[in-house]
Formats: structure tokens, C-alpha cells, sequence
């Protein structure tokens, strides 16, 4: 079936676009940072024998598996962004891309940033390069002796990395991207480029991290032909100025946005109304979906807003509509969740 994805990147790349061309991406990818609490709080289910319940307890690998399966059935996002050993149970072993206009995506490197671990402080370090999965196996679930195979699992990934303004570091995590990047045009495998804000304190002034993320981006892909590029980005919304900027200096980039923490549900409806609104065309929304009461909802209103058919607040009004009508207990009351707070922006 053809893909949503591919269809829309093309109008764009082409110039002839419209705003229902924006690609909306729902990120389960999680457990390659969080662990067992990727597939989010359990709240209706009963903790393990002995777990300390205040500390909370968490939906299963096949709960997780569940959600995605639906979000996959529903066809609005365009990409469903996966783990290796998912991407494996759900394309490979279950073929449920085959039929589907959805995309499969699996994340290429798990650098240390995002290692989120329970006790963890890995995040508190200058970022360092590292992957679990091999293209082979996201393509193949399997070391492939024959390069020119049709693959059965993904030929897309999120490469990620992030610039924190140290010349050794980010040395190191430059010569780690040309080297994925070689070997991901020897095997026909496209990625989208995730790159984050400094998770370290640079010694720059907080509001320029937005002009050292675009330079930083722009250098580094200055050097790179048509053949090794992201077919997009996927960046922090820094603010209405650096995504204007970005978005306009080279119409062949595609710009898109990281969800970042989950927040209020305004939260995610005026990120992806605003950062729309000065040119970016992807999001990429991870915990803002999957920890949100009914996700294909928040999913069905994320497209409704990206079309122009309805504005953020209206949307969160119409969202608690649909929690009361399917009586499900909304995590905050309407008006707290109509309030915008400030969430992170990296994990």
C-alpha cells in the first residue's frame, strides 16, 4: 500500500503542499530509554506482589504492543516510530505495515541522553554515541549476507545526536554520524535526524540555544550531498524565531518537532498549532500520546488541528467531551488542563 509519508514529502519537497501535508509521527520507542516504565502507569491494573505502590507500577510489554497494534489500525499518524525487538514482533513476525498507509520506523542509536532509567544519571553527562541495533536487523530482524534483499521490517530510523559545545565530545559524535551515514546509503536506508538541546550546561546564554542548535545543524549537514541527508529533522520547538529561521534558510530541509515531556494537553495541541504555524511539517509526539487518557483521541485531534479544523483550546474542550462520553477519569480537571505549563524538552 502507498505510504502516507512518502506521498506527503513528496508535495512538499515539490512545492506543492498544503497544511493537511503535515506529518504527524507517534513515537513507541520509549523502551529503548525508559525500560519497564515506557508503556506508561497502569492505573486501572493491580502492582506486582511486594512492589511499593507508591512509587507507582506499569503497563506490560504486550499492553504496550496493544496500543501500538491500534495506533497502526487507525491510519492517521504517517509513522509509527519502534524499537528494534517491536518493530521485529510487528512488521516481520505480524506483516501489519504491509497493509497499512503507516510508515514503520525504528530508532537507529540509543546515545546516553536517553538512557532514563530509574535511578539513572546518565542524562546529567555529556552525551555519548551508542547503538543497540544494527541496520541489518532492523531491516532483515537478522544479519543479512545479501545487501540487496527486499527488507521486511524497516528501511527508515531516527539517527540521533546532540551538540553540547564541547569540541572533544562532539567530535567524537560527528565521526559516529558519518559513519552511520555511509553504511546507511550502502544499504538503502533512510533515517530522520533527532537532535537535541544541549543536555548539559554549554556555558551559552539560554537564549541562544535556539541560533547554536540551527548553526549546529546546518554545519553539519553543509558537507553531506542529496544521497546521505535526513529526509527530515526532528528538533525542540526553541520558540517562534528559531523555527522561523530554520524552516525558511533551505526549503529542501524538513523541519520537524520533538513532543518532549507529556504537560497538559494544551501543552501538545498549541506546540503542534504553533510550531506549524512557523514552518515546521513533521511532529514527532512520544509521551504526549502515550501517556494521555485515550490516545487515539489525542491522535484523532493532533490531525484535526494540523488540518485547520479546529484551534488547540477547542480542542481540549472537545477532548474532555470524549473522555466523558467514553467515561473514562481525565488525569487533570478541564480547566487545569487548559492551563499551558513549561515541560521538558529532551527525556
Amino acid at each position: 500500500m502507498p505510504k502516507s509519508l512518502d506521498q506527503k514529502l513528496a508535495r512538499i519537497l515539490a512545492g506543492k503542499s498544503n497544511r493537511e501535508d503535515f506529518i504527524i509521527a507517534d513515537a513507541k520507542d520509549a523502551d529503548m530509554a525508559f525500560g519497564i516504565t515506557a508503556p506508561g502507569p497502569n492505573r486501572a491494573g493491580k502492582c506486582p506482589h511486594g512492589y511499593n505502590e507508591a512509587e507507582g507500577c506499569w503497563k506490560t510489554l504486550a499492553d504496550y504492543q496493544s496500543q501500538i497494534r491500534d495506533v497502526i489500525k487507525q491510519s492517521i499518524v504517517d509513522i509509527v516510530l519502534l524499537s528494534a525487538s517491536n518493530l521485529e514482533r510487528l512488521a516481520i513476525e505480524e506483516k501489519l505495515f504491509r497493509n497499512s498507509s503507516v510508515t514503520p520506523a525504528a530508532r537507529a542509536n540509543d546515545t546516553t541522553d536517553v538512557w532514563a532509567v530509574r535511578g539513572g544519571t546518565y542524562a546529567n553527562y555529556p552525551s555519548r554515541h551508542f547503538r543497540t541495533a544494527t541496520l541489518d536487523h532492523i531491516m532483515h530482524g537478522k544479519l543479512q549476507t545479501y545487501p540487496n534483499k527486499p527488507f521486511t521490517g524497516a528501511d527508515l530510523g531516527l539517527y540521533s545526536i546532540t551538540f553540547t559545545n564541547d569540541l572533544d565530545w562532539d567530535h567524537r559524535a560527528l565521526e559516529e554520524f558519518h559513519d552511520f551515514r555511509l553504511e546507511a546509503e550502502k544499504k538503502q536506508f533512510r533515517y530522520f535526524l533527532e537532535v537535541f538541546n544541549p543536555n548539559v550546561d554549554t556555558g551559552i546564554d539560554p537564549e541562544k540555544i535556539g541560533g547554536f542548535l540551527n548553526d549546529s545543524i546546518i554545519r553539519c549537514l553543509a558537507g553531506v550531498t542529496r544521497s546521505g541527508r535526513p529526509i527530515f529533522l526532528k528538533i525542540p520547538y526553541n520558540g517562534p524565531g528559531p523555527m522561523e529561521e530554520l524552516a525558511s534558510y533551505d526549503p529542501s530541509l524538513v523541519v520537524g518537532i520533538l513532543g518532549g515531556s507529556s504537560g497538559t494537553t494544551l501543552d501538545a495541541f498549541q506546540l503542534i498549532h504553533d510550531a506549524q504555524k512557523y514552518g515546521a511539517r513533521v511532529a514527532l509526539f512520544g509521551r504526549k500520546i502515550n501517556l494521555s487518557e485515550h490516545p487515539l483521541a489525542f491522535i484523532e485531534f493532533l490531525r484535526a488541528i494540523t488540518d485547520g479544523n479546529i484551534s488547540p483550546v477547542e480542542a481540549v474542550r472537545a477532548y474532555h467531551g470524549v473522555l466523558q462520553q467514553q467515561g473514562i477519569r481525565p488525569i487533570r480537571s478541564l480547566e487545569d488542563d487548559l492551563q499551558l505549563s513549561s515541560t521538558k524538552k529532551n527525556y
